[in-house]
């Protein structure tokens, strides 16, 4: 069935969703509309960014699922900004999943995503629809470069690396306001119910019917021995983590079913100074703070484009040969680099990886629906850079 629009924003007045419109006509994307719950907040952001005056706007509120499928009804995928996902998004996935629309969100809320797993899976593989979480930088470098990795593995040994590791070497700019907001939020739906703890703790929650082994911890500060360097517990590495291995149980254990994955972010400075700077980092606790940025808002076009980051995959084969894969960003994480990722996800579903192919409807990571598509997007339009070798 035809739809009426490629891709529909919706939370196209957040900040990020703010940004999304930007790099949409930037790019000079057809066939778009933006959606949320006011109208004249809709009106008052086309207006502000350029967009086209004839740029439609939808009406849609979280909490009216009526409007929400009728808005899912138009639209081949629904890109959504609206989060904590685990208190707005439950009724927008259960209408894709239903009308058979494509979804791409910046969901970092595990315990919430094997919820929306476990609902509604079936229902969107009967529908054809593809509903792909995490398409920002939680957890599209990471997830993208283990299989960079993998790729290069296999390519020269015959068979993947059974042990990966993701060194954070440099970053450029935090976490965004909705990725601290959705922390928050997880850690009290925990305080509730003491079973979202466990999910949030098994590095297998996103794998059903599935426990590989035991994995790293990541929780103290630590000497590598294979970069030689200090390493610190990285906020990213729970969510991020996850999805890696679900995208290993989604491509059917292609990286084995014995894969181990951990990431931790690399200390500056060297002996002494780099357990030093380790350990400083290991007593920061964004959520402590009401610094930062709110959701809804973000660092300033300057800061994001001064933005960057750099990730290092190392790859161990079992007789010791080590293999690397580096990713790299030209923009701040949470916000610049984030809204042109989800933009090129959506972009990738539309154009590149067509409805009715042989990966069909469900709940799928980025790096197992998109693969390779998707990557070259990234770095022919985003800015970022694969390598491996």
């Amino acid at each position: 069935m035809a739809r009426d629009f490629d891709i529909i924003v919706y939370g196209a007045t957040g900040f990020t969703g703010r940004l999304v419109v930007e790099y949409l006509i930037q790019t000079n994307t057809p066939r778009w509309a933006m959606a949320g719950r006011s109208l004249t907040k809709l009106q008052e952001i086309r207006d502000e960014v350029g967009a086209p005056a004839d740029t439609v706007l939808i009406a849609a509120n979280s909490d009216d699922p009526a409007t929400l499928k009728a808005m899912c009804e138009r639209a081949q995928v629904v890109l959504t900004t609206v989060g904590p996902y685990q208190l707005y998004g439950n009724e927008l996935v259960a209408a894709c999943a239903e009308t058979g629309t494509d979804y791409v969100d910046l969901c970092g809320e595990p315990a919430w995503m094997r919820h929306m797993i476990d609902a509604h899976h079936e229902t969107a593989k009967r529908s054809g629809a593809r509903i792909v979480l995490s398409c920002g930088f939680d957890s599209i470098p990471f997830d993208l470069g283990v299989l960079t990795l993998q790729e290069a593995a296999k390519a020269k040994y015959g068979k993947p690396a059974p042990r990966v590791k993701c060194r954070v070497r440099k970053m450029q700019g935090g976490a965004s306001g909705g990725t601290v907001a959705s922390l928050k939020a997880t850690l009290a739906a925990a305080a509730r119910d003491p079973s979202i703890l466990g999910l949030l703790v098994n590095p297998f929650a996103l794998t059903p019917g599935f426990t590989g082994p035991s994995q790293p911890k990541g929780l103290l500060p630590e000497y590598d021995r294979t970069i030689e360097a200090w390493v610190a517990p990285f906020i990213m590495a729970p969510i991020n983590t996850k999805n890696v291995h679900r995208t290993n149980f989604l491509l059917g254990q292609s990286y084995g079913a014995d894969f181990v994955y951990d990431e931790m972010m690399v200390a500056p400075g060297l002996g002494d100074m780099g357990k030093a700077a380790a350990e400083a980092i290991a007593r920061i606790n964004p959520l402590a703070s009401d610094k930062g940025p709110k959701p809804g808002e973000g660092p300033s076009k300057e800061e994001r484009e001064n933005g960057y980051y750099d990730l290092l995959f190392v790859g161990e084969m079992p007789d010791g040969t080590r293999i690397d894969a580096v990713v790299t960003g030209d923009r701040d994480p949470g916000y610049g680099s984030t809204s042109k990722m989800i933009s090129e996800a959506a972009l990738c579903l539309v154009h590149d990886v067509p409805s009715g192919s042989e990966k069909g409807g469900g709940l799928w990571t980025p790096g197992a629906l998109m693969g390779d598509a998707l990557r070259k997007r990234l770095v022919e339009r985003a800015g970022l850079t694969f390598t491996a070798g």
